[in-house]
């Protein structure tokens, strides 16, 4: 690790550290601490503060794995065919597709916290469009 906390790319692979600060927040809301990437993958660490909903979006092209590591949650996933309220926990895992609709919030205390990876990897905020969620955003 270098002191920026930036991936360490020395030997061909990447490490890095948790980053103490947000390095963004997502269109949805969440902060977000960027972790490695690839060429066609890439990964970040997301957090939704308690009593937090965030705004309902989808996604033009990217698929997203979602790794569900500490607080509580729900999460909504819709489709012109059809939705569903998941309850989020640490150790849930989540595929979601492009073009699916997605809106998530806290439930108790503390932070929702999630690992995400990207595939291909995050091409900007022009990614995410809102769409109609079931839950008003903070």
């Amino acid at each position: 690790m270098n002191e920026t906390n930036a991936p360490d790319t020395t030997n061909g692979w990447q490490t890095m550290l948790l980053p103490v600060h947000a390095d963004e927040v997502a269109p949805d809301g969440s902060n977000v601490r960027k972790l490695v990437a690839l060429d066609r993958a890439s990964m970040a660490h997301f957090r939704l503060p308690p009593g937090a909903t965030s705004t309902a979006v989808a996604h033009h092209s990217i698929e997203e794995l979602w790794y569900v590591v500490g607080g509580r949650g729900e999460m909504w996933l819709g489709t012109d065919d059809g939705d569903e309220i998941v309850t989020l926990e640490p150790g849930l895992s989540i595929a979601i597709p492009p073009k699916v609709g997605f809106q998530f919030r806290t439930v108790g205390v503390a932070p929702l916290e999630i690992v995400g990876v990207s595939n291909p990897p995050w091409p900007g905020d022009d990614e995410a469009y809102e769409v109609e969620g079931v839950w008003p955003a903070d």
